[in-house]
């Protein structure tokens, strides 16, 4: 079988947008070197820049992603799509909150960092800046454009380097903002490919696939020694991140979107598979801990598939926060005796009614008791 072609994560990965306009490339001067020299300094808008599909950390939503990475979508598009999808969901408006400060933030201060990237050519023959680092700054002038109806494109500062590289693109989001658990997984999976020169085919359908290849690929003497300073966790951290990549797609973009910890995760990936999507969702659901997972893996669940609920949908935040905090009510009360259980209530009910909310609490609890046990007695 011929070798497969090799492709840098630099060239010919982005279509442009259908409305992009047309971009010849700055004259390159300068020599080749190891080190990523700056070659130009300019401002550009956003439609003549396209992210790196394949950066470790993913901040477009994965519903998003497809349409604008084939071209369907551009820039503006997909922040007005992203602004729709924010509304509805909790871990979306997250980032998006973020990335609105930070654009707004441009237009008080000014953008402080630069992006950096380089021009490429891309399916239909025209030139984009792709970017190496600032993919932050670049969809937050699109969100900001996008929600505040200003009619001139926002102009960006990009920094035209000579060799892009993962590592750069990894410390730069290590230095931004604390990884989630899944990006982390990702990181150390893209500077493993990027030691061997494993690079991303255009045509891979699925990102997460690119870098799931690192979980098989052989490891040359010496490699681990080059990316713990990059990534600063031992070799033994670095492998159980790897290991999350176990996880499906859909389940990786729930876990990244609502950022659950490595630990909880180490604790699912430990339950067989077909527990996996159940037990993230309740993870989520009720902001479960390691050992709060490690106590349901444990515990068996029903194997009744004609009884077999379809998996409850994850609450905005307030929902979560109310759910988690009534379990842990529930829950101590329970390891009272009668005597010390009757005292607490009987507490409760008095700095609730001083408090001047007993009508309100007693309200919401009659709400509750009935719909649990209508739900009782469905059983």
């Amino acid at each position: 079988m011929p070798p497969r072609k090799r492709f840098s994560a630099f060239d010919d990965l982005s279509p442009a947008a259908s409305d992009q306009p047309k971009v010849k490339p700055p004259a390159l001067t300068g020599q080749p070197s190891s080190t990523p020299a700056v070659e130009r300094i300019e401002r550009l808008t956003p439609t003549q820049m396209m992210p790196d599909r394949f950066q470790p950390r993913r901040l477009l939503p994965a519903s998003l992603r497809a349409d604008f990475f084939g071209g369907r979508l551009n820039c503006y598009q997909a922040a007005m799509e992203w602004l729709a999808l924010a509304r509805v969901d909790q871990g979306n408006a997250q980032e998006v909150e973020k990335l609105l400060s930070m654009g707004s933030s441009f237009e008080e201060h000014g953008q402080i960092k630069s992006i950096t990237g380089k021009w490429v050519s891309n399916s239909t023959g025209e030139y984009v800046f792709q970017i190496e680092t600032g993919e932050r700054r670049y969809w937050a002038a699109c969100l900001q454009y996008a929600s505040s109806g200003a009619e001139a494109e926002p102009q960006l500062r990009v920094e035209t380097v000579d060799h892009p590289t993962r590592q750069r693109q990894v410390l730069e989001n290590r230095h931004a903002e604390p990884p989630s658990a899944v990006e982390q997984a990702c990181e150390v999976a893209a500077l493993i490919l990027a030691e061997q020169g494993i690079e991303p085919e255009p045509e891979l359908l699925d990102d997460y696939d690119f870098f799931r290849q690192a979980r098989t690929a052989r490891m040359p003497s010496g490699l681990w020694e080059k990316i713990i300073p990059i990534m600063q966790l031992t070799r033994p951290r670095m492998v159980q991140l790897l290991n999350i990549l176990q996880l499906s797609t859909p389940q990786l973009d729930l876990t990244d979107r609502y950022r659950l910890s490595e630990r909880v995760l180490r604790e699912i990936l430990s339950a067989p598979r077909e527990q996996w999507d159940r037990m993230i969702r309740l993870s989520i659901q009720n902001q479960l801990t390691s050992d709060e997972v490690s106590e349901m893996a444990a515990t068996p669940i029903a194997t009744d598939t004609a009884n077999r609920r379809p998996p409850a949908p994850i609450l905005p935040e307030p929902g979560r926060l109310a759910a988690r905090s009534m379990r842990r009510f529930v829950q101590t009360l329970s390891e009272l005796d009668r005597l010390s259980r009757d005292e607490a209530l009987d507490e409760i009910a008095d700095t609730l009614v001083v408090k001047g909310s007993g009508k309100e609490s007693l309200t919401l609890l009659e709400e509750l008791a009935r719909l649990i046990r209508a739900r009782l007695d469905r059983k």
